[in-house]
């Protein structure tokens, strides 16, 4: 046994864990890439996690953080082994305080479970994404997780108020407080809100709440073709509507969903829009028949009308299950959250289905619209063979590329991880990059977090 190893095991007794089911547990993602570490060490506090760092920092050990492990681009995949750092043991609400409109919580919290506490008091923590049963919200601020209410209440980063970060060699520091706003210094606490795990490991967040609305609505409307979707996008916001969300879907999404959910749950056509609106009940209503009278005008075939809080949740329950009814193909699905401006909607979309034919892979496009931020699906049938996933590479070097020309951003909200670091050098010029170096060596000299991703 290493002495590393060793010295753990004695400094956190029964919270080190080195069996053949624990490495292979904390080997992978959803993402295909898989590695075992050395070891996993399940801290439930800060000192415990300042103690691993520790002792990691002196032996020169790799470590890798690890929340939910439901991430699609390998960011926690210890690709040089060493010790994994799991936080899903680290999963309490320690305060919600509707007087300071904030909520205090463990990393390993899952999203889901924080929006549930703080609704039964009548507040609201907006950030949503579709895996929001799963993710934590450790994880959520490592990538600065978006979803579909971005944009209305925008991403992860503008609800963090403040962080307990432990450095990578074990000291403990705070960033921002429970204050609405803060300008002592440099913005710390933005600075690790997406840092991937690379220059420290959140051990506490505190979040901004706000009032929960009273209530939403939300429209499913049917196009026959995705560009009259994308129009009907468009009009939508030029005509001053600010909906809290607004999602595309193509046609082979609305397939896989039709294949796994059945014909009954799944609206018929080639493009689907889900618009909703909050806010007070007479607003709502208002402007969901507005909504309604302009999507007609852009060309739905049929529109679905959610205003009850049960419809509405069995209506959006069909968008979560998007990415379920993809990876129910078979196929290893290869999901890429491209941006590009809201112009060039349209264009990423036929891009995508040249691309499809190029390639020969099935290409699946749905997601947030209303901030240029789709996910593009290459679903691939065998990544382990070498032919398909040289094909694939080259399919994804050819998006990328492609996002980049029209002005947009390889990733919106997975983060850069393994998926996408043959590509990051391409996305920011190489200032951008010296100072990112900068500061991975200000504050993680030896290179020991989350080591092997994309400034390597």
């Amino acid at each position: 046994m290493p002495p590393w190893i060793a010295e753990l095991l004695a400094a956190l007794p029964g919270l080190v864990h080195t069996d053949a089911a624990s490495l292979a547990s904390h080997a992978s993602d959803k993402w295909f890439a898989s590695c075992e570490p050395q070891a996993v060490v399940c801290p439930t506090s800060a000192a415990h996690v300042s103690t691993a760092l520790r002792i990691a920092h002196h032996h020169r050990i790799p470590i890798t953080s690890r929340g939910g492990g439901v991430g699609y681009v390998g960011g926690c995949v210890p690709v040089q082994g060493g010790l994994v750092v799991a936080l899903a043991g680290m999963h309490h609400i320690l305060e919600i305080s509707p007087e300071d409109g904030v909520a205090i919580v463990q990393p390993g919290v899952v999203t889901g479970d924080l929006q549930d506490a703080v609704k039964k008091l009548g507040w609201y923590y907006p950030p949503d994404p579709a895996s929001l049963k799963e993710c934590t919200l450790g994880g959520n601020v490592a990538t600065n997780a978006g979803g579909p209410r971005c944009l209305k209440y925008g991403v992860t980063r503008p609800y963090v108020l403040g962080l307990e970060v432990v450095l990578a060699n074990g000291d403990i520091l705070r960033t921002g407080g429970r204050c609405h706003k803060n300008r002592q210094g440099f913005d710390l606490t933005g600075l690790f809100v997406g840092s991937e795990g690379m220059l420290g490991i959140i051990t506490e967040i505190t979040l901004r709440l706000i009032p929960h609305p009273p209530t939403r609505a939300l429209l499913g409307a049917t196009f026959r073709t995705f560009p009259e979707a994308a129009l009907a996008v468009q009009r939508i916001l030029s005509s001053g509507h600010l909906p809290s969300a607004l999602e595309i879907t193509d046609k082979f999404t609305l397939q896989a969903a039709r294949d796994f959910l059945g014909e009954e749950r799944t609206p018929h056509g080639d493009a689907h829009l889900f618009v909703e609106t909050d806010g007070h009940p007479e607003a709502v209503g208002a402007e969901a028949k507005k909504l309604t009278a302009l999507l007609r005008g852009a060309g739905a075939i049929a529109i679905r009308t959610a205003t009850t809080e049960q419809e509405v949740e069995s209506l959006w329950s069909l968008r979560r299950e998007f990415s379920y009814s993809l990876r129910a193909t078979g196929l290893t699905k290869l999901n890429e959250d491209v941006v590009v401006p809201r112009s060039k909607l349209v264009d990423l979309v036929q891009f995508a289905e040249s691309l499809q034919a190029e390639s020969g892979f099935p290409i699946a496009c749905f997601g947030h619209a209303g901030d240029g931020n789709i996910h593009v699906n290459i679903m691939v049938p065998d990544m382990t063979d070498p032919s398909q996933r040289a094909r694939a590479e080259q399919t994804l070097d050819s998006l990328f590329h492609h996002v980049l020309s029209l002005g947009g951003a390889i990733s919106g909200e997975h983060g850069i991880g393994l998926a996408k670091k043959r590509w990051f050098p391409q996305a920011i010029d190489p200032t951008g990059q010296a100072t990112h170096r900068a500061l991975k060596a200000a504050l993680d000299p030896l290179g020991l977090l989350n080591p092997g991703k994309f400034l390597d």
